[in-house]
């Protein structure tokens, strides 16, 4: 396990250093810092709210649906969970460490598994949906502006929306049939055991199956009240919209014009499709090349640098910063939470 994060970190840092490497070579870095230096600061801070905002919105989405199904949380306590999901999706490949970290501090809050687990992929079912249905979109409504800024990134644009698509069939599928996901139960308890992790107990075993049934209840109870997926739906959206919103506060921060919110933003969505599901930390490295490529019309010779240093460290390096810390305060902060039984009615 500590062998597993330390290639982890290692990948991490290689993959920042590469980063950094491409965005500082070949460019006139005085002009860089010089530009960062009179950036408006009301737009910086408007960015950076814009980016804290897209992260503790999940965690306003969490306890929503915690609420609904009668498990008595803290807002504060979802916001904070939301932050650990960030920064552990953000230094392991496909963002796969962020949900089993949140179900673990779920847990530890004192939340039941099946709410927990059934919160956690109906909010990352409909955040994938999200992007699926705006890549779809771009895909029919824009496709010449696509294909102009995209260039020779295209192919990346059509594979990462046919794996969220691919994800979001999965994610659906696994909700819906109680089978499968009692299957992927029962067989994760199996390879636990034979890998000599778990020893065999006929009452965890039970506990599982009381799992996965108190899981498939709360899907159910979901499905019979559309209106609570219909209002997680809508401010995904929104919260989708700030994070691409947030490059144009960079854009008007630094003192350029001419260009309208809507451009900017379906510009960065169509890098977020590009790179979101690539097995890379963080999307580090091809998310940069990718913004020096589809932005360099947007924003002319070096202020294409400054931009890309500002945008990407407000949307992912200050966050992770700021996820890490509450992360580690986490292991030292004991959570206590009352939650009453699911509503399954």
């Amino acid at each position: 396990m500590n062998r597993k994060k330390i290639l982890s970190g290692c990948l991490f840092v290689a993959l920042m250093l590469l980063t950094f490497y491409t965005i500082f070579h070949e460019n006139d870095m005085n002009f860089v810092w010089q530009t960062i230096k009179k950036l408006n600061p009301l737009y910086f801070i408007a960015a950076i709210l814009t980016g804290l905002f897209f992260v503790a919105a999940e965690g306003l989405m969490i306890w929503y649906l915690l609420r609904a199904l009668s498990a008595r949380t803290n807002p504060l306590t979802c916001i904070w969970i939301s932050f650990i999901g960030f920064f552990y999706s953000g230094i392991t490949p496909s963002a796969s460490g962020g949900q089993p970290l949140q179900l673990y501090y779920m847990k530890k809050s004192g939340l039941k598994i099946a709410d927990s687990t059934v919160v956690l992929m109906t909010v990352a079912l409909i955040y994938k949906l999200v992007l699926v249905l705006l890549g779809v979109g771009i895909l029919i409504f824009w496709y010449p502006g696509l294909k102009m800024h995209l260039g020779g990134y295209l192919y990346l644009y059509y594979l990462g929306l046919f794996l969220n698509t691919a994800l979001v069939g999965i994610l659906l599928f696994v909700m819906i049939s109680p089978r499968c996901f009692r299957g992927i139960v029962v067989g994760g308890e199996k390879l636990l055991l034979k890998l000599h992790i778990l020893k065999h107990s006929s009452a965890r075993t039970q506990k599982l199956f009381d799992m996965a049934d108190a899981y498939h209840e709360a899907v159910i109870f979901f499905l019979q009240h559309k209106h609570h997926i219909a209002v997680v739906t809508a401010f995904t959206f929104l919260q989708r919209f700030s994070v691409f919103f947030l490059t144009w506060l960079i854009y008007k921060g630094i003192g350029l014009s001419g260009q309208s919110p809507l451009t900017v933003m379906i510009i960065q969505a169509t890098v977020y499709i590009a790179v979101d599901m690539l097995p890379l930390p963080g999307a580090q490295g091809i998310t940069e090349l990718m913004y020096k490529n589809v932005f360099a019309v947007i924003f002319p010779g070096a202020y294409l640098t400054a931009s890309m240093c500002i945008t990407r460290f407000i949307n992912f390096y200050f966050l992770l910063i700021i996820s890490g810390v509450l992360a580690a305060t986490a292991s030292f902060v004991k959570f206590k939470q009352k939650t009453t039984p699911a509503k399954q009615s």
